[in-house]
C-alpha cells in the first residue's frame, strides 16, 4: 500500500470513527462526517503514519503533538458549531485540528507561535484544497483580536489559567473550549452570557503547555 495515497487509510479512518468517536458518545453527525473525511495520515511525520488512525496523541517535532482523534471529536463538539460561524483555534500544531472544524464551519483562523509548524499545516491544507482556514504565527495568549468576535474559540494547548483576551473575543451566546492546569489538566467550557460567562468542568485530558511569545 503507498502510504501517502488519499485511499489506502479508509478502512481505518472508519475503524477510528467507529470504535475512538463514534462508541465513546460522540453523537454530532457534522463532527463525525469531518473526521471520516479529513485524512489524518496527512498531518502526522512519515515515520509515524502507520499509527495515525491509532487512539493515541502523536509527536509532530517541536516538543508538540497531534491530539488523540477522540479528544479532537470531542473538543470539536464541545464548541456546538455551525456552517455560518466563524472560528479561532489557539495552536495550530499539525493542522489537523482546524482541518476538521473547516469541514463544518465557515472560517477558520488558526494562531500557532512556532513558525516551522505553521508553514508545514499550511502548506498540508493547500495540497488538499482546505481553503476557508487562515494561520497565524502569533502568540495564542492573546489570541488574534483583528478578526474578532468569534462564534467558538478552542485551545489545543494546557494554559495556567484561562486568558480573558479569548474571553474578551468572543460573540455572545459562543463558547470558548480550553485544557486548564499543570501537568494534569481539565478541560472547561466557557459560555459567554450578557454578564459574563458560565464556566463548565468537563473530562481530564493532558495537553503540551500554552506558552507566550513566538519561535
Amino acid at each position: 500500500m503507498d502510504e501517502y495515497s488519499e485511499n489506502g487509510f479508509d478502512d481505518f479512518r472508519r475503524a477510528m470513527v467507529e470504535h475512538q468517536i463514534v462508541a465513546r458518545g460522540i453523537s454530532d453527525n457534522r463532527v463525525i462526517d469531518a473526521m471520516l473525511d479529513i485524512p489524518r495520515h496527512r498531518f502526522v511525520p512519515a515515520e509515524l503514519i502507520d499509527s495515525a488512525y491509532d487512539d493515541t496523541p502523536l509527536p509532530i517535532g517541536n516538543e508538540q503533538t497531534i491530539s488523540q482523534p477522540y479528544i479532537v471529536a470531542f473538543m470539536t463538539e464541545l464548541l456546538e458549531l455551525h456552517p455560518n460561524y466563524t472560528v479561532l483555534e489557539i495552536g495550530t500544531g499539525s493542522g489537523y485540528q482546524s482541518a476538521v472544524l473547516s469541514k463544518i464551519v465557515k472560517k477558520v483562523y488558526s494562531v500557532e507561535r512556532i513558525s516551522v509548524l505553521a508553514e508545514k499545516a499550511q502548506k498540508i491544507h493547500r495540497e488538499l484544497g482546505y481553503n476557508n482556514i487562515e494561520i497565524l504565527v502569533r502568540d495564542g495568549w492573546i489570541g488574534l483580536e483583528e478578526f474578532a468576535p468569534y462564534d467558538g474559540i478552542i485551545v489545543t494547548a494546557a494554559a495556567s489559567n484561562v486568558p480573558h483576551d479569548l474571553i474578551k473575543q468572543l460573540n455572545a451566546g459562543a463558547h470558548l473550549v480550553i485544557p486548564i492546569g499543570e501537568i494534569y489538566q481539565r478541560l472547561w467550557r466557557y459560555t459567554i452570557t450578557d454578564n459574563g460567562y458560565i464556566k463548565e468542568p468537563s473530562i481530564g485530558v493532558r495537553f503540551v503547555p500554552l506558552l507566550t511569545g513566538i519561535d
